[in-house]
């Protein structure tokens, strides 16, 4: 007997300007692929938010007075009946992934797919405080990304201006 899938709830919100942005079931493939295990419930929310918004959640939160590419909040106090619960919230800032993007060589696309399994990683306790912890970080994104068709996001692409960073911002 098949054990029951996970109750998934992934919402969507699209706070910044483009149609340029992944939709949303392809979001949700994102998020899915990068779960370790098999919580017994997932309340996730993915949204888009401009500079402004990203930048005043990164001054709240970090003490950091910038945009940031990513940002994941996880709502540990959170249990599932059943089981374990992941519920958290991933902000994902539009303007700061397009031009990543552009200057790492690589479409829209794929720098989203890296930065929300990314947010999902942190989601689920992976840290990259450490030079151990982010290597075995990174090998977890690297893997998935794969898995989803996408290249290594820490790989240089051939006529890109920069190096990717080693590290999403959190």
């Amino acid at each position: 007997m098949t054990p029951p899938r996970s109750q998934a709830t992934v919402a969507v919100q699209y706070a910044a300007a483009g149609d340029d942005l992944p939709a949303r079931p392809l979001l949700r493939r994102w998020v899915r692929a990068a779960l370790d295990a098999d919580p017994a419930a997932v309340a996730v929310v993915l949204r888009f938010v401009e500079e402004t918004e990203s930048r005043e959640l990164n001054r709240r939160y970090r003490d950091l007075d910038r945009p940031t590419n990513v940002l994941a909040f996880v709502y540990d106090d959170v249990g599932g009946v059943e089981g374990r619960m992941l519920s958290g919230d991933i902000i994902l800032c539009a303007p700061v992934l397009r031009r990543e993007a552009t200057k790492q060589g690589k479409s829209l696309a794929a720098h989203c797919a890296h930065l929300v399994v990314h947010g999902m990683l942190h989601l689920q306790g992976h840290e990259h405080d450490r030079a151990d912890t982010a290597a075995r970080m990174e090998a977890r994104e690297t893997a998935i990304l794969a898995r989803l068709g996408f290249d290594n996001p820490y790989l240089a692409k051939p006529g890109s201006r920069a190096r990717p960073s080693r590290r999403a911002s959190r």
